[in-house]
């Protein structure tokens, strides 16, 4: 395996040292992210992502106009100005179709995982003037949760996405078909599976004494107010949501969020006050007055934990993963192309080269001090995505001239690579990656100092 992974490099060097010699291309690694306040946390450096799991891909493969979704989802340049300075993305607020609780954004969000839609930073003109942050709500199982928007202001989710692209972001109007992509990809992402839940959302299996009396619980009646239980919002037989909005005392009408895969949805409520189950069965005990005791209590929370499960919701980050996502996103390209389809050309080439760039600085180079060894794998590495994100230029520069037959071949070649070499680059250097959980620690902590030093000498 080794002498293979020799002669790959060997080869891909030498046909990279022919590019480079032909085109003198300057290569942007990192995106001018000034526009973003100091302080400012996306939860990039994570090694574990949330699991995404495709209704489409349990019965085949994603079609293209999911694919098509998926990679406009992802793509800065869908959203307007200072989101395509900062590198933010639908992808960045919903990692993987779910949620991101670490995304904070001063004077945008008043805690991790909170977002002001009506903020000054990412379009002036929607500014309502007032501080009002909304929880980033995980969007699995989306086709099944209408009305939309934390205040379920949205009947379709169609002109949500319009709105968040046009007015909370100030992004251009986009295309009826891009539109339509993204609702695919969105309806097409989810839940994640629950052995714990059975037909018309009723516990199965092995259930808990506990888990058992707060399901009990969790449909009895309110003690002032008979009409009224948890169940009678979060109705289980219809994926914990009844598709209405209300007043439970917080500050508004707002539209019940499910229940479902929701331990991993923190924080809750819709401005996120909420930490954890514990305070919300609190909250409502005190303004509903259920007269809870202690183990009545521990009985819900035991409910919701069940209730809220999901199978494998995360998984580690890797080269492989980011490939396979890459590789998605390439078969926008095999349709596009023939078809000359020179906006969705552009679209796939920015998005798939902005991932490229970004897996490339997974592995640094010879001037981060903060990882030794793998020197040469490293360099190879980063020189054989270099090498695709260029080949999709050429691509995107064929098309818009109207060489369909020249971007057909560099599609071809795009494609070789990405099948045998740049994925052997990459295993051969992933030891001294940032996929490495060491390697990953020792730079971050180094770049950490950094930008403390940085921040303190100011």
């Amino acid at each position: 395996m080794r002498s293979l992974h020799l002669r790959l490099a060997a080869l891909l060097s030498g046909v990279i040292a022919l590019a480079l010699l032909g085109r003198a291309v300057a290569f942007p690694v990192d995106g001018d992210k000034t526009v973003l306040p100091v302080a400012t946390e996306l939860n990039e450096d994570a090694l574990d992502k949330p699991r995404e799991v495709f209704q489409s891909e349990r019965t085949g493969a994603k079609s293209y106009l999911v694919n098509l979704g998926d990679l406009a989802f992802n793509s800065p340049g869908l959203l307007g100005d200072v989101a395509r300075q900062a590198g933010v993305s639908c992808g960045t607020c919903h990692v993987n179709g779910a949620n991101n609780a670490k995304f904070f954004i001063p004077k945008m969000s008043s805690r991790p995982g909170t977002f002001d839609t009506t903020g000054p930073l990412f379009n002036p003109k929607a500014n309502n003037l007032a501080f009002d942050p909304v929880r980033i709500p995980s969007l699995r199982g989306a086709r099944y949760l209408a009305p939309y928007g934390a205040d379920g202001r949205f009947a379709s989710l169609r002109d949500f996405v319009h709105n968040v692209i046009t007015s909370e972001f100030a992004g251009p109007e986009p295309s009826p078909a891009t539109l339509d992509a993204i609702v695919a990809y969105i309806h097409d992402i989810d839940f994640l599976p629950n052995p714990s839940l059975g037909p018309a959302g009723r516990l199965a299996g092995k259930i808990t004494d506990a888990e058992r009396r707060g399901e009990a619980l969790f449909a009895k009646p309110f003690p002032h107010d008979p009409s009224l239980s948890c169940a009678g919002c979060h109705v289980p037989s219809s994926g914990f949501v009844d598709h209405q909005q209300h007043d439970i005392g917080s500050g508004g009408l707002f539209k019940t969020p499910t229940l479902r895969n929701a331990d991993f949805n923190a924080p809750y409520f819709h401005d996120g006050r909420f930490d954890n189950y514990n305070q919300i069965v609190d909250y409502f005990d005190r303004t509903f007055q259920l007269d809870l005791s202690a183990q009545d209590k521990d009985d819900l929370v035991a409910y919701l934990t069940a209730v809220g499960d999901g199978v494998q919701p995360y998984e580690r980050d890797g080269a492989g993963a980011t490939l396979k996502e890459i590789n998605d996103f390439s078969t926008v390209l095999a349709t596009a192309i023939p078809a000359g389809d020179k906006d969705i050309v552009a679209l796939a080439v920015d998005t798939i080269g902005r991932e490229l760039r970004e897996l490339t600085e997974q592995y640094p180079d010879r001037k981060n001090t903060s990882v030794s060894g793998g020197e040469q794998q490293r360099v190879l590495a980063r020189n054989g995505l270099k090498e695709l994100v260029l080949t999709l230029r050429r691509i995107e520069m064929a098309v818009a001239a109207g060489r369909n037959a020249d971007a057909a071949t560099e599609f071809r070649n795009y494609r070789n690579l990405m099948a045998a070499a740049v994925p052997a680059l990459l295993a051969s250097a992933e030891p001294w990656s940032l996929f490495n959980q060491d390697v990953h620690d020792q730079h971050y902590t180094a770049l950490r100092q950094v930008m403390r030093s940085k921040h303190l000498s100011h």
